[in-house]
């Protein structure tokens, strides 16, 4: 049995297609198939079903694959250990984060690159559930994500980052009062996150503590689509005020408090180990050093 055996399987199972996940492993097509072959003939099971093409994997090779993936964690927390000894933690660190928090993501892989400059990152936009679920499959290393979602779980480590204020997204144009409160801005044609995001299901907890329908006129599981819509001065949004872009103020953008004002807590999480890997170490207290809560919730610019 090889490594490059066991990472055929892993890829084909990502990407469902011997053509594809030969590509992936920069392999040809016959070589991967032959390597996966030998595998089953190794261990004595059928772990592909196959035809002409890919059909899927049987049961008992869903098996395998779960163990697959815990021995290509070890191996890869060995070469952590080992890139350890020599000084600087290198490697591929995968990263999943919730929406709202891309900006928090972008701002912690670019401080990891600045520190560990032979890091490999990936960085995937996902909701809370398939977070959890690649942590644990070990698909990923670290998350992103509400605080709460992992507050009485003893499967995780979870470090807090910030906190999400939420504020009420306006062209700059737009003619508000100077204060709101959430009855007030259900009254606004709003365009919000898709009703199965935990975001929106916060705001609506919010509406309904003051009795209010808010008057929704676009939903979309992306920031940006809902901030274009901003700009355009057709509707209004609510957001985290560390989601908006940076440069929010200059792209024709205004953040607006919301009264009584409410927030989210936001971790860093990792599948909780006896022995974390190097790397997992290393991008664990670069985190813990950032200060994401001064760069990421700066105060909200006067109203005249």
């Amino acid at each position: 049995m090889f490594i490059r055996q066991l990472s055929y399987l892993l890829a084909l199972d990502k990407h469902r297609h011997f053509g594809r996940a030969a590509e992936s492993c920069h392999v040809s097509q016959p070589a991967l198939s032959n390597g996966i072959r030998e595998l089953e003939r190794e261990l004595g099971i059928t772990i592909v079903k196959r035809n002409r093409t890919f059909e899927g994997i049987t049961p008992e090779g869903e098996r395998v694959i779960q163990w697959v993936r815990q021995v290509m964690a070890s191996l890869e927390g060995l070469r952590q250990e080992a890139d350890l000894v020599r000084g600087v933690p290198q490697g591929h660190l995968a990263i999943g984060a919730i929406p709202t928090a891309n900006h928090a993501a972008t701002l912690l892989s670019a401080e990891y690159r600045e520190i560990l400059p032979q890091l490999t990152l990936e960085v995937t936009s996902l909701s809370t559930p398939e977070i959890l679920r690649r942590l644990k499959a070990q698909e990923i290393q670290l998350g992103i994500l509400y605080e709460r979602s992992v507050l009485n779980s003893a499967d995780y480590d979870a470090m807090p980052l910030y906190s999400e204020r939420y504020v009420l997204v306006a062209n700059e144009q737009a003619s508000l009062p100077r204060q709101l409160d959430w009855s007030e801005v259900g009254e606004l044609p709003l365009c919000l996150l898709s009703p199965d995001m935990q975001n929106r299901q916060t705001l609506n907890k919010c509406f309904e503590a003051v009795e209010a329908k808010p008057r929704v006129v676009l939903q979309s599981n992306d920031i940006r689509v809902l901030l274009a819509e901003c700009q355009s001065g057709r509707a209004f949004s609510i957001l985290p005020l560390s989601a908006l872009p940076a440069l929010y103020e200059g792209a024709g953008l205004l953040a607006h408090p919301i009264t009584p004002e409410h927030a989210e807590d936001i971790c860093l999480v990792r599948l909780r180990r006896d022995n974390q890997p190097a790397l997992s170490n290393a991008a664990w207290q670069i985190a813990g050093q950032m200060d994401l809560e001064g760069v990421l919730n700066h105060s909200l610019p006067a109203k005249p």
